[in-house]
C-alpha cells in the first residue's frame, strides 16, 4: 500500500503542497484530480523523491520513501510516467523503453520487453523508430510502456491522457483499464475525469495543495 500521511513539501521557497493524505491499496487504481498548479505533479515528483518533504511522511509496502535514495524507489517496483514524458528524442523507441532497465543494471530485459510488447503490441511494429519522429500520443505510449518495465507493483501516471488525440486516448485508457484485476497498484494524477471515471476505484481530490475539505 501507498500512503501519504501529511505531507508539506515546497519549491524554492513556495509552498506546493499542504498537509496532503492519501492512500492507494494493493490492486486499487486512484485518481488524483485537480485543476493546473493544484500540486498534482509534485505530489508524483514527492513519491519518486524528486522533492523532498519538509513534513510529513510516505510509505510504500511500510517502507519509508524519504529514507531512501531516488534509485532505490525503482527498485522497489515503482514506476513513474512523467507528464512531458521524458524521452531521449535520438533513441529509439526500444532504447527509451529499455533506458531505466540500462540505469538499474537489470539483467532480465528480455521477459520485460515481452511484457510490454504483450500490452502494447503497436510499439513493437515500431520499436527501431527514434522517439523525435512518433506523435505526441505514440511517445505517450512509449512513455508508459517504459514506466511500465519497472513499475511492476506501483504505477505513477502524470496526466496520461493530456495532449492527446481522441484515439490514442481511447487506447491509453484501454491499457491502462486493461492493468486492473491484479496486484498492481496506479496513482493517475489528471485534470478531469473524462478518460478515467470507469476505470478508478477511488478519487482524491486536491486543491491548493491541500486535501479537498467536504462541503
Amino acid at each position: 500500500m501507498l500512503r501519504i500521511e501529511k505531507i508539506d513539501v515546497s519549491i524554492q521557497s513556495v509552498q506546493v503542497l499542504r498537509g496532503l493524505s492519501l492512500e492507494v491499496g494493493s490492486g486499487q487504481m486512484v485518481g488524483l484530480i485537480g485543476r493546473n498548479g493544484a500540486g498534482k505533479s509534485t505530489t508524483l515528483r514527492s513519491i519518486m523523491g524528486h522533492l523532498p518533504l519538509s513534513s510529513g511522511r510516505i510509505t510504500w509496502d511500510g517502507e519509508d520513501l524519504a529514507r531512501m535514495p531516488r534509485h532505490a524507489r525503482a527498485a522497489l517496483g515503482i514506476g513513474y510516467m512523467p507528464e512531458d514524458r521524458g524521452l531521449v528524442p535520438e533513441l529509439t523507441v526500444e532504447e527509451n523503453i529499455l533506458v531505466p532497465l540500462w540505469a538499474m543494471k537489470i539483467e532480465d530485459t528480455a521477459p520485460r520487453l515481452e511484457f510490454v510488447y504483450h500490452v502494447l503490441p503497436e510499439l513493437k511494429e515500431m520499436s527501431h523508430r527514434r522517439a523525435l519522429l512518433l506523435s505526441g500520443g505514440q511517445q505517450k505510449l512509449v512513455a508508459l510502456a517504459r514506466a511500465l518495465t519497472i513499475g511492476r507493483k506501483l504505477l505513477l501516471l502524470d496526466e496520461p491522457f493530456e495532449g492527446v488525440a481522441p484515439a490514442l486516448s481511447a487506447r491509453l485508457s484501454e491499457v491502462i483499464g486493461g492493468l486492473r484485476g491484479g496486484d498492481l497498484s496506479v496513482l493517475i494524477a489528471q485534470s478531469d475525469l473524462n478518460h478515467s471515471k470507469n476505470l478508478l476505484d477511488a478519487e482524491i481530490v486536491i486543491e491548493r495543495g491541500a486535501n479537498r475539505q467536504p462541503a
